[in-house]
């Protein structure tokens, strides 16, 4: 019988895993093991070279010279970067901070008018 261990994963990637687990009819923890099974064969592979996939990711070798599996592995880790970049950007804060006006989206699919100025904020529908 085998046993398990608890771990400590960050919310986006427990949210990532239960969006995909659900789609595989997987538990959001199955697809966390799912994921850590093909990375522990990915990295056991003798057809993966963590030297090419490291100069991919400097930018010094070309992404279609990897294999597919390495090809893979950069893909994740650009998610990856991707998704914290992501994580560090403010452009509201940024746009108030400047004094810019910007349009977005609401819940409701409403194109909205931001206002830094006094907090106002004045909405339009979109034309369609």
């Amino acid at each position: 019988m085998a046993t398990t261990s608890p771990a400590r994963i960050d919310d986006d990637l427990y949210a990532s895993a239960k969006l995909a687990g659900g789609i595989q009819s997987r538990s959001a923890s199955q697809q966390v093991v799912h994921w850590a099974r093909i990375g522990r064969e990915i990295e056991a592979s003798a057809s993966t070279s963590y030297k090419d996939i490291g100069e991919v990711l400097a930018g010094s070798r070309s992404y279609d010279l990897l294999s597919t599996k390495e090809q893979a592995v950069v893909r994740a880790e650009w998610s990856t970067r991707m998704d914290t970049l992501r994580e560090a950007l403010n452009l509201a804060e940024e746009f108030s901070a400047g004094g810019r006006k910007w349009v977005e989206l609401d819940d409701d699919g409403t194109v909205v008018e931001r206002v830094k100025a006094s907090g106002r904020r004045s909405g339009t529908r979109a034309a369609g």
